[in-house]
């Protein structure tokens, strides 16, 4: 039975306030520069350091029912996508501050509920016409597909970069040689070197800069700067080219007349920056800003292609990737490493040293390597009383029997490597080390199903169920190499690498000095990796920095101008045409608000923007403008193709990194609207808020007893 209620619908509707009130608490996670927040666990003093919505609201107290609304939606956006949730949080706040005005102004609820909603859709069929192909991503993004590089010759003429052609960039792409120094991805020996992205990339910003400039002396054997990037290629991993018509070694064309004895280099892939990784700019344009991760995912992009290129398709395989902190060293040092990079315990190293150099029988657990463990599912026999469930491990004869039995076990097939999804009993474990076993628990179902690929391994639920077909062969083990190929030994915990012939797995190693930071590198790169993952999914992604938000404000204008009623919605039509023009056009400047309140807060923590006064006014200019071309959609295009929509807004760091278009995912964005508005209106329709249980007392006592009417 109910104990108590309360009335929520009034005009300062309390659930409203305290999903705005939560989703403040994340607007510094907009924009490519967001603000870090420390979360300090009060239990044992640690903290740790987050960006993301989901860490947030995991984070809070979310006792109340709209709290728990707001983490459910929050939840599903990152089940599905990976990203949206800070756009989604922050407009859950800001449409819940413009409902509650609209409840102010005494307009009904069913009015606010129907003109938002059609509202939204109707923006949101809107901004379709904004959508990039994917194909055309590298043209829209990149600057010398656009604009001509003009560069002072040595005779002092000014003149126009034919590299910055579009036609002659397709010829120079098509006439970039093959390497003369290859450095593969060996999978069939363990002493390959890890795919690291200096070893095989440029920096995602050499495309920004001239290419003519990458063109170095042959005898200058020094490391080179690649302009605008900021990062030193090494000349070791150049390329030379053999058969391009601006760079030919075997004669002599106008552009090597001018430059004397010189020979063209290049340093990583092909010589033209949108050449055939053609996932670098549009993962550039992903990242917000976030150039670690983009370099780890142009690794995997590359390596994945590299295997993928019968196929001809660009795709990222998320399946085929895991990942692996690792405490102790610099950030540079993260790195792509083939195979499965984990932590483990420096006894387990001490065994890996052991078995290094030798080809290892590789067994795989789908489920724990315990005593107690039961599959999903398992059905206890009837008519069979149990006695003692759990026997101790310790000094029970129970125990010692199947430790002993499954040592034997393990030892009659030859077993050196074990991988088991879940835990793995510590006294069996020590068995195994002492056996000289490799036993590493937590291993995910990806991971043994690569292995099983490669090796014919095949995945057991207990190990009473092996038989010899059950155990691969091939695997290997060593310890996880730094850049500098020193073997890492971290104190506590030691990266190890397991690999196979073969084998199409990645593993990202993310490393860090901070333990705080562990969290926040791990979140960022899988965001990034995600928003690819869905942009090559959908095929299209929409031009980012506020463009989308811009045309939608354009066309609020639009809806808020026509005299006829938006959408048939019956608890429209049931109020008086003079009301409904009024409801209309207050509810729609609610919706449109906020869009300008997103793009104020993204531009001002983006460093774009002084005051959120200055945006508003910016906002305003363009939609002047937008309605002055008689196409909002061809003028917000062309602002965007010209390096950004608010790129007039003072600016006063010109060199950062935001200067760059940025792109966001289409499928993505259009969901995390919708969520919030879907939640923002749940709230709002909820009349009373129920409470049962025990709490009566605690009730009685709060500051808000006030507003319960006790049953």
């Amino acid at each position: 039975l109910p104990m108590a209620f309360r009335d929520v619908n009034a005009r300062r509707h309390i659930g409203l306030q305290q999903i705005s009130s939560l989703a403040s608490t994340g607007r510094t996670f907009l924009g490519p520069m967001k603000s870090h927040k420390f979360i300090v666990d009060e239990s044992t003093n640690q903290s740790t350091l987050i960006c993301s919505a989901v860490r947030l609201i995991e984070s809070l107290d979310l006792t109340s029912a709209a709290g728990q609304l707001l983490n459910e939606a929050i939840q599903a956006q990152n089940k599905e996508f990976k990203t949206g949730m800070s756009t989604l949080l922050f407009l859950v706040g800001a449409w819940s501050n413009a409902v509650v005005e609209c409840l102010q102004q005494n307009v009904p609820v069913p009015a606010i509920v129907s003109v938002m909603s059609e509202g939204l859709n109707s923006c949101c069929e809107r901004v379709q016409c904004l959508q990039i192909p994917i194909h055309d991503v590298k043209k829209e993004l990149c600057p010398s597909r656009v604009r001509p590089k003009v560069f002072e010759s040595k005779t002092g003429q000014a003149g126009c970069d034919g590299l910055t052609n579009p036609q002659n960039l397709l010829c120079f792409q098509r006439d970039v040689s093959a390497p003369e120094e290859v450095i593969p991805i060996n999978s069939s020996s363990h002493q390959e070197d890890d795919y690291h992205f200096n070893k095989c990339l440029v920096s995602p910003l050499a495309g920004f800069g001239s290419v003519a400039s990458f063109v170095k002396a042959a005898g200058d054997k020094s490391s080179s700067v690649l302009p605008g990037s900021g990062v030193i290629a090494p000349s070791c991993i150049t390329q030379k080219l053999t058969h391009s018509r601006h760079f030919s070694t075997l004669g002599k064309s106008h552009f090597s007349s001018q430059q004397g004895n010189c020979q063209g280099y290049l340093s990583g892939p092909p010589a033209d920056p949108c050449g055939c990784y053609g996932l670098e700019h549009l993962a550039t344009a992903l990242s917000h800003g976030n150039q670690t991760s983009v370099k780890l995912l142009q690794s995997i992009a590359a390596y994945q292609q590299e295997r993928a290129e019968c196929s001809g398709c660009s795709q990222v395989n998320i399946t085929e990737i895991v990942t692996c902190c690792v405490l102790g060293l610099p950030e540079s040092c993260s790195r792509v490493s083939p195979g499965f990079v984990t932590l483990v315990s420096p006894e387990q190293a001490t065994v890996i040293k052991h078995l290094a150099d030798k080809p290892l029988r590789i067994l795989l657990m789908d489920g724990d390597l315990t005593e107690q463990y039961r599959h999903l599912g398992f059905n206890r026999p009837r008519n069979v009383r149990t006695i003692l469930e759990h026997p101790n491990p310790q000094g029970g004869r129970a125990g010692d029997a199947w430790l002993s039995r499954m040592s034997d076990i393990l030892m009659a097939f030859e077993v050196n490597l074990v991988l088991v999804k879940g835990n793995v009993c510590e006294n069996l474990m020590e068995k195994c080390l002492a056996s000289r076993i490799l036993a590493i628990g937590c291993v995910p179902r990806d991971v043994l199903c690569a292995f099983g690929a490669v090796t014919g391994a095949q995945a057991v639920t207990y190990l009473s169920q092996l038989n010899a077909s059950c155990v691969g062969n091939g695997a290997w083990a060593e310890l996880w190499e730094a850049g500098d190929g020193r073997s890492m030994d971290l104190g506590a915990l030691v990266p190890a690498r397991i690999s196979a012939g073969g084998i199409a797995l990645l593993t990202a190693v993310l490393t860090t000095a901070l333990p705080s930071k562990v969290q926040l590198l791990e979140d960022q790169f899988w965001t990034l990796l995600y928003r690819l993952h869905h942009a090559l999914k959908d095929g299209n992604v929409f031009p980012g920095g506020g463009a989308v938000e811009l045309l939608c404000l354009s066309h609020i204008q639009v809806l808020s101008e026509q005299p006829e009623a938006l959408g048939n919605d019956r608890a429209v039509r049931e109020f008086p045409s003079p009301w409904l023009a009024e409801y209309k056009s207050t509810v729609l400047q609610a919706l449109g608000s906020g869009w300008k309140r997103y793009l104020s807060v993204v531009l001002c923590n983006t460093a774009k923007a002084r005051s959120e006064l200055e945006v508003c006014a910016a906002v305003d200019h363009h939609l002047q403008k937008a309605a002055a071309c008689g196409s909002p959609s061809a003028y917000i295009l062309g602002e965007f193709r010209r390096g950004g929509v608010f790129r007039g807004v003072s600016d006063p760091f010109p060199d950062q990194v935001t200067d760059l278009k940025v792109c966001d995912n289409v499928a993505a964005k259009t969901e995390a609207w919708r969520r919030a508005l879907d939640l923002v209106l749940l709230v709002l329709q909820t009349d009373t808020e129920i409470i049962t249980g025990p709490g009566r007392n605690q009730l009685l006592n709060s500051p808000v007893s006030s507003e319960f009417m006790f049953l």
